[in-house]
């Protein structure tokens, strides 16, 4: 597969993401103790994702020529991740946490500069990793 496919492929499940997290919206939303300014957020965020993941899709050609090289795999593989663990989530803190390590990845993805990937990449990671397993 080239590169650019696998960008297209990063872009989808950022897109994933964003639907996960509109999911887990709407969950919220049918809590009477959630904040409305906090559902509100999350919206503003998964906006933000879904336009980190459209300009992925418009710059795949760039991005697959911009060197991101061995860490493409690593992206795949946490992105894929995130969208999984979104819909398990139950506090909306680590929702809110989550998201904004997505968005943080989403945004040094569109910079095209690879030395910026490292450290929203490890951070992703680092949540995820933190994140406890939902009560049975």
């Amino acid at each position: 597969m080239s590169q650019a496919n696998d960008m297209e492929t990063l872009a989808r499940q950022l897109s994933d993401c964003a639907a996960a997290l509109h999911r887990r919206i709407l969950l919220a939303m049918r809590l009477p103790a959630t904040p409305q300014a906090q559902i509100q957020a999350l919206f503003g965020r998964e906006v933000a994702l879904r336009m980190c993941a459209n300009g992925l899709y418009l710059d795949a050609a760039r991005l697959a020529a911009s060197g991101l090289g061995p860490a493409q795999q690593q992206v795949l593989a946490v992105t894929a991740r995130a969208s999984v663990e979104l819909e398990k989530i139950e506090q909306i803190k680590e929702v809110f946490d989550v998201s904004a390590e997505l968005l943080a990845l989403g945004a040094a993805l569109a910079s095209g500069k690879p030395e910026h990937l490292l450290k929203p990449l490890e951070d992703l990671k680092h949540r995820l990793d933190a994140r406890k397993p939902a009560a049975p």
